[in-house]
């Protein structure tokens, strides 16, 4: 069983918002006993062969917390993604509320800062957001507490957050017939992930699995929530008792076969600064693109 404090009896109302540019589900995670509301995981539109950033998927977003009389209080990033952009300061600009990922954020800092060959005017220290988490933390959304779950494996700043008897797994599982992420971007470990999955899959049976991405295995529709005990029974990279070392295996054998995601020199060079664009020394608006460093 779990170590950590939950609590499934309290049924948080979970709206959820697909982006079909990126296969990317937000959610809007409301206390269901106040007018308190989070966001999880939203999504900034970016046209990368035009270089045009826009906000319908955000507004959408926006426009449910404002009809709906919601009090935003926390932006929550479960990762630095890859595959899209954040359109956390947008959204916080409009709504308030704070911008909230893991503290390991540093990790990718340091890493992709060079990558990127940012200078020294760029902060590693995760400064950029409001709150840096580290396992087992907790947070009020209303008077829904909600806590953290380190999970490293797809990137070294993966967490899980559980909010009553649902949890947001980012990247750490998809749906099922999804299996699992990839391991194997710059601070990646698919052992890490292996044991990550575990850790997410020692909550209670009936907790509520709500995924950040969904891509239609076998062209199904597609789907973002399942339970642990679904994962437990039906996932096909972990479930059914499946090892570490088979797990191992087959996750670096097919990751050496996945291209690198559409988006990923935008999307690390915005997520990673929470969701702002950086800028050139005029002050304009400008995404860099690296040369066979990735």
């Amino acid at each position: 069983m779990s170590s950590y404090p939950v609590d499934i009896s309290i049924k948080p109302e979970v709206e959820a918002f697909f982006d079909e540019a990126t296969n990317t589900i937000s959610y809007v995670v409301k206390d269901p006993s106040s007018n308190a509301c989070a966001i999880i995981d939203s999504v900034m539109d970016i046209d990368y062969a035009a270089g045009r950033i826009t906000y319908e998927h955000a507004d959408k977003m926006i426009a449910f917390v404002e009809e709906n009389g919601l009090q935003l209080e926390w932006i929550i990033e479960t990762h630095v993604h890859a595959d899209h952009l954040s359109a956390a300061p947008y959204i916080q600009n409009k709504l308030g509320g704070k911008v909230g990922i893991g503290d390991k954020i540093m990790v990718v800092q340091e890493t992709f800062g060079k990558v990127f060959n940012e200078g020294t005017e760029f902060q590693r220290d995760g400064s950029q957001f409001d709150a840096l988490f580290k396992d087992g933390d907790t947070y009020q959304i209303g008077n829904l507490q909600a806590f953290t779950m380190y999970t490293p494996g797809h990137t070294p700043a993966c967490m899980v957050h559980v909010m009553g008897d649902a949890a947001f797994a980012g990247d750490t599982l998809f749906m099922p017939d999804g299996g699992s992420a990839r391991a194997d971007f710059p601070g990646g470990d698919a052992g890490e992930l292996y044991d990550s999955i575990m850790k997410v899959l020692s909550l209670p049976d009936e907790t509520r699995l709500f995924m950040c991405h969904d891509y239609g295995p076998n062209g199904r529709e597609i789907m973002w929530e399942t339970t642990v005990g679904d994962e437990k029974r039906d996932n096909i990279h972990v479930g059914s008792g499946k090892t570490k070392e088979e797990f191992v295996k087959f996750r670096t054998e097919r990751d050496a076969q996945l291209a690198m995601p559409k988006l990923i020199i935008p999307s690390l060079q915005v997520n990673m600064r929470a969701g702002e664009i950086p800028r050139d020394d005029d002050g304009d608006p400008v995404i860099k693109v690296p040369v066979n460093k990735l």
